[in-house]
């Protein structure tokens, strides 16, 4: 499908930083062959469709061109996962109008967030999350703060879930996730304040 050099002997920090100093596009395309597969089962899950998908890969691709000369990049999988997320939903927003996009994406996931803020939610543990947990259910939107107490609260599998809201395993799931995420993102701003207040 796609076709670069196969040169992979250093990281992909190396890499990314060499390519941060020299301009080279060839450092570019050793970085993106170790990665195209899973960025394209990325896009194929957001978009359905693998000339779409295809199509968004070749965009990521010309993005990290640009973007990986800005600054440089110390996690380069993290990096570039949220790169590929940012983008897939940047591209769902703008064709929202004109095809099915999926309940989940119009919800939490159409939100872009800053790869700063995603590593901060990262180094919330759930037991933090738990705790807050009681307090911060009810900012969640229905589905997802009654998804979240089933599974986190009751402990309730996915099935359980699936069968008691009549929802398929993949609404429990996607609902699960965004609240978590949200929760992660409420508790992040209550430490912050915290912290500030300190």
């Amino acid at each position: 499908m796609w076709s670069f050099r196969k040169k992979n002997y250093r990281t992909d920090e190396e890499l990314a930083a060499e390519y941060l100093a020299t301009g080279n596009r060839e450092l570019v395309g050793d970085l993106f062959e170790k990665h195209v597969k899973t960025v394209f089962g990325v896009c194929l899950f957001y978009f359905k469709d693998k000339d779409v998908a295809k199509d968004v890969v070749m965009q990521i691709f010309e993005k990290l061109i640009t973007d990986l000369r800005r600054s440089e990049v110390k996690n380069f999988k993290g990096w570039l996962s949220f790169v590929v997320r940012n983008h897939c939903i940047s591209e769902l927003r703008k064709m929202k109008t004109r095809q099915f996009v999926p309940e989940s994406y119009l919800d939490f996931e159409m939100k872009e967030t800053s790869y700063e803020t995603e590593e901060a939610i990262a180094s919330v543990g759930d037991d933090i999350m738990l705790d807050h947990m009681k307090n911060s259910l009810h900012l969640l939107k229905e589905k997802q703060r009654i998804c979240v107490e089933m599974f986190y609260l009751k402990n309730m599998s996915y099935q359980q879930i699936s069968e008691h809201m009549k929802l398929s395993l993949n609404e429990v799931k996607s609902s699960i996730q965004n609240g978590k995420r949200n929760l992660k993102l409420l508790i992040e701003e209550k430490l912050k304040d915290g912290h500030n207040a300190a």
